[in-house]
């Protein structure tokens, strides 16, 4: 019903309108012509024409762009679900990643230099995997400079 609230509006003023002339015996169409008539004049009718086609124009460009910020939102929330579920999994493979660590710790003779590289590789992941969330703007050249420059 939201989809067509203002078409549901426009019926309900239509139908008003027309009781309203019915009910009244008004002839609005005729009225509409005398004021054509008493305003030529003024030279206004001239510009009825072309502030009809400019509202056209208007409407046209005004639908163009909603519809382009619509694919941009559905964009904006895909990637958001994508991200949230990239989270997931890289969250629980370095849970998973915490365990093979306190294991090495826990083994005599593992290399200390080894389990430091495992820890900044498991910052460097978080920290980029945070920049990935944070981004203002969404487009591939932003994600990819996000992700390379870390």
């Amino acid at each position: 019903m939201q989809k067509y609230k203002l078409t549901l509006i426009g019926l309900i003023v239509s139908i008003f309108v027309y009781v309203t002339t019915i009910a009244l015996d008004l002839d609005l169409f005729e009225q509409f012509l005398l004021l054509l008539k008493n305003i030529e004049q003024y030279e206004f009718d001239e510009l009825i024409v072309p502030l009809v086609v400019f509202f056209i124009f208007l409407y046209l460009d005004t639908r163009r762009r909603s519809k382009i910020i619509q694919v941009e939102n559905e964009k904006l929330k895909i990637y958001k679900a994508m991200l949230i579920s990239s989270h997931h999994i890289l969250n629980n493979f370095i849970y998973q990643m915490d365990i093979f660590k306190l294991t090495a710790e826990d083994t005599p003779g593992f290399d200390a230099q080894t389990l430091a590289f495992y820890e900044d590789i498991v910052s460097n992941t978080s920290h980029k995997i945070n920049s990935l969330s944070n981004l203002t703007t969404i487009d591939e050249f932003s994600i990819r400079t996000c992700v390379l420059n870390e």
